[in-house]
């Protein structure tokens, strides 16, 4: 199974340079629609609720500090399956032009994030999980309207 850093490389392999936030969103993006297409996870890292939206802590861990990053040090996009490879591309096909903050925008607005981020003020940290479960009861709802 792929793992974030997998799914991070291959992102960057497709887009080319971006923003760490743009980053983390589209690699939350693809888990969400790999949970409802696929009916299984991308990877098994954690996903947690920060402050501008969900956050693989693993590679938050790599890119901290860091506005642009070019390319990832970790993982092998290689690790995909090809069914894996074209969720990825549908994720990026859609979200890929959007910009850092339309996407931290997004996911402020949708339930996976806001109920992980329940009881906390909008500027307090935290590290609640965003789960999978949550992930594919709230997008496959969408995929259904």
């Amino acid at each position: 199974m792929a793992n974030a850093h997998d799914i991070a490389n291959y992102i960057l392999k497709k887009l080319g340079r971006t923003t760490a936030m743009k980053l983390q969103k589209l690699v939350y993006y693809s888990q969400a629609w790999s949970l409802v297409w696929d009916e299984k996870p991308l990877f098994h890292d954690r996903i947690e609720a920060w402050i501008n939206g969900p956050v693989v802590p693993h590679l938050y861990a790599v890119h901290r500090g860091m506005f642009d990053i070019k390319e990832w040090p970790r993982g092998n996009p290689d690790n995909l399956s090809a069914v894996q490879r074209e969720t990825v591309d549908a994720v990026l096909g859609f979200y890929g032009d959007k910009s850092s903050q339309w996407l931290s925008d997004l996911t402020h607005s949708e339930l996976p994030w806001r109920d992980a981020r329940r009881g906390l003020a909008p500027t307090e940290r935290g590290d609640s999980e965003i789960t999978p479960a949550a992930m594919a009861e709230y997008y496959g709802s969408l995929s259904h309207a």
